[in-house]
């Protein structure tokens, strides 16, 4: 999936039939809706597997607009159903194979297909580099399928992708699960130490950066057995369960690790800090150096400095507690400590905590320090 050196895109079919060099831009969503499309169970990949049995190639372009029409000469219409039957006969004739917008409806069939040469492309065989170019100049996913190496390669814009056999991507996906869950377990470990921390004010920077690590490397994996689940179509169903309980509460742990410690107004900064560690690399990742100036603390000489939460992640774990009192309390007592030592009068002259209220947040906040501070020295 290395990105070419010029990336070609279809312009305004209204002014442009031929396409041409535009700006470069994110296939990566166009990709994932295509996997689907070719996923198991789908009448696409139905007969993608019945041109590979029948040990013939394939050549298909996915979508018909001006773009595609103005590189597409001889062949004939037809506008019939897709099915995989239909496209293993129309692959047996050496021209592409075009279908419409919703991968639902053959268009065309043995058509030569006739992209910009001076598109620049690594593939070497010619049914490839008719894909690539094609993809490249009109900016519509292409399937090519080899005959001789028998793989299926989808070219999206700048991208390639080898279609893999449902029992290669479940070995890997099953992989990825046991590691997932192995990072989930030591995530779950390093947050309640930092809980137990808290309550204890003795909370370092590289504490904080350690759960953001965990925090991070978690939905990573995560979302590359979503791609699995994707590409497994049908299939992935049993996957995308327990996928989905092992992520369970990551997305809004993150947000609320960050609004504790970020510098300055966490309204403001937060959504910088959460793009920041997005952009991180998976190496940058896993250099904690790296997570602290993602964060806004400085380099690794402050790794060792003490830092006090605000208390809005301690607070989450209170039943029933909505999130604009939850911002009221941090805004009016300033820190975890203070609200941790704040008596039950002292809470109710927070605007909109009544008696009944304020003794719940009182015991509440109480049983988690207890809770955690046993955790800890057990």
């Amino acid at each position: 999936m290395t990105p070419t050196a010029s990336v070609w895109l279809a312009g305004d079919p209204s002014t442009d039939t031929r396409g041409g060099p535009h700006v470069a831009k994110d296939y990566g969503d166009l990709l994932r809706v295509t996997l689907t499309a070719v996923a198991p169970g789908t009448s696409l990949r139905d007969g993608l597997e019945r041109v590979l049995r029948g040990n013939t190639g394939a050549l298909i372009v996915l979508g018909y607009d001006r773009a595609v029409e103005s590189l597409c000469t001889g062949g004939f219409e037809i506008n019939v159903e897709l099915t995989g039957q239909r496209l293993r006969e129309l692959a047996k004739m050496d021209g592409a194979i075009v279908v419409d917008n919703t991968h639902a409806r053959i268009l065309r069939a043995n058509v030569h297909l006739m992209p910009d040469p001076s598109i620049p492309t690594m593939e070497s065989g010619t049914r490839h580099r008719t894909a690539a170019r094609v993809s490249l100049q009109t900016g519509r996913p292409v399937v090519s399928v080899s005959q001789s190496m028998r793989i299926i390669q989808l070219y999206v814009g700048d991208r390639r992708h080898v279609i893999e056999q449902p029992a290669t991507i479940l070995a890997s996906a099953n992989q990825a699960l046991q590691t997932l869950e192995r990072y989930r377990l030591r995530y779950d470990e390093v947050s309640r130490a930092l809980s137990a921390l808290e309550i204890e004010d003795h909370v370092t920077i590289r504490d904080v950066c350690t759960v953001v690590q965990r925090l991070d490397m978690v939905r990573r994996i995560a979302a590359e057995i979503e791609g699995y689940v994707v590409e497994l179509g049908t299939d992935g169903r049993l996957l995308a369960l327990q996928e989905g309980e092992l992520v369970t509460g990551i997305e809004p742990d993150r947000e609320l690790v960050v609004r504790d410690y970020v510098p300055g107004k966490p309204d403001k900064e937060t959504a910088v800090v959460l793009g920041a560690l997005e952009d991180l690399g998976d190496t940058e990742m896993l250099d904690i150096t790296s997570v602290t100036r993602a964060f806004g603390f400085g380099g690794g000489e402050v790794l060792d400095s003490t830092v006090s939460p605000r208390g809005y992640r301690l607070l989450a774990k209170l039943p029933r507690l909505p999130q604009v009192v939850c911002d009221r309390l941090v805004h009016h007592f300033g820190g975890l400590q203070e609200l941790l030592a704040a008596s039950v009068e002292e809470l109710q002259s927070v605007d909109g905590i009544g008696d009944l209220r304020a003794r719940s947040i009182r015991e509440g906040l109480s049983r988690i320090a207890e809770v955690s501070l046993v955790d800890r020295f057990s």
